[in-house]
């Protein structure tokens, strides 16, 4: 039977830290991170203006402007193409929900109609207070403040 157990992370040793108390790789991160926004934007813009849309021809253009290696400038560009689906994929699925919202608002008000219809319908006959035989629903409100004064 497996067993959870709790690893508690060991501290990075002295050595390893610099004057500010970050190593190596938190200074690279936080140098890099300017870099790679700037780089993830531009690509990104670059998708979305409809061209096509050539990685290698990128992937060198990057190189060039922003001076990193090839490798990095291939984790901007999938970063960027990811972003930009996701986003077109959430754009369609917003879309989506927005008709199905509007249908359910449409069949609403048709039935909202109807019950106004039915309700007009009722009240305008004489003696509609003694009645005992109700051919159409009074209208009623869902509200419970307002259901108390009918």
């Amino acid at each position: 039977m497996p067993t959870l157990t709790y690893v508690k992370g060991l501290p990075t040793p002295a050595e390893e830290l610099n004057s500010l108390g970050l190593t190596e790789l938190e200074m690279f991160l936080t140098a890099y991170s300017p870099v790679f926004r700037k780089a993830a934007c531009e690509t990104a813009n670059h998708i979305l203006t409809g061209d096509r849309f050539n990685k290698s021809n990128w992937n060198t253009h990057l190189q060039t402007t922003y001076g990193i290696s090839k490798r990095h400038a291939n984790g901007v560009i999938s970063y960027a193409k990811s972003v930009v689906d996701a986003s077109k994929e959430h754009r369609k699925r917003h879309i989506k929900t927005l008709f199905g919202k509007l249908k359910s608002v449409n069949s609403w008000i048709s039935r909202s109609d109807k019950k106004l219809a039915d309700s007009q319908k009722f009240y305008s006959k004489k003696n509609w207070q003694n009645s005992k035989i109700k051919e159409g629903k009074p209208l009623t409100s869902p509200c419970p403040i307002l259901s108390t004064f009918r």
